[in-house]
């Protein structure tokens, strides 16, 4: 399996197990679970055949490890806009954590903070590199450090998920530095 069929298939993973899952006619468990053999056949019936070895293949190389299988189910790690319950607890983050967007954001994030937007959470990285690449898919990226420790501390939780992504519900403009200008 080629790179570019590779990206095909996990965003396909993406948009069926974290966003519509009822377009192809699964339904996902509460912690947004799925049976392997049921998302292959229904990807297959809606036009985008896959084989289980691609399945395998893209939750092993996925830079980002968006996704977990379990014996005979898969998930997304997070991400999702439907309603899941990922049963994450609670964890104390690191002082520091990043947050990659796009300079159109800023006066928005200036104003309001971070949002979870169509998401369950806003995503925090634990280094600027991810944080740079996270950014740059919509253009020249820019990376915002968020004082988790100081909103750990003012009572705000933290999850991580199983590939390392930070989540919480929100971050208040107060804990974000803001990039001086270039």
């Amino acid at each position: 399996m080629g790179e570019r069929r590779t990206v095909k298939v996990s965003k396909y993973l993406s948009r069926h197990l974290r966003h519509q899952p009822a377009r192809i006619g699964l339904t996902l468990d509460p912690a947004g679970w799925v049976d392997i053999d049921a998302l292959i056949t229904a990807a297959a019936e809606h036009g985008f055949p896959f084989t289980r070895e691609e399945l395998d293949r893209v939750v092993a190389t996925n830079d980002k490890q968006r996704f977990t299988i379990e014996g005979t189910r898969i998930r997304a790690n997070q991400g999702h806009s439907i309603s899941v319950d990922l049963s994450l607890p609670p964890a104390t983050p690191p002082p520091y954590l990043y947050h990659g967007t796009h300079p159109r954001a800023l006066e928005s994030i200036r104003a309001t903070g971070l949002k979870p937007m169509n998401r369950h959470a806003v995503h925090l990285s634990s280094d600027r590199g991810t944080a740079t690449r996270v950014g740059a898919r919509r253009g020249r990226p820019v990376v915002l450090v968020v004082d988790t420790g100081a909103m750990h501390r003012d009572g705000h939780v933290f999850h991580v998920s199983a590939n390392g992504v930070w989540l919480t519900a929100a971050v208040p403009p107060r804990y974000l530095c803001f990039p001086g200008p270039r």
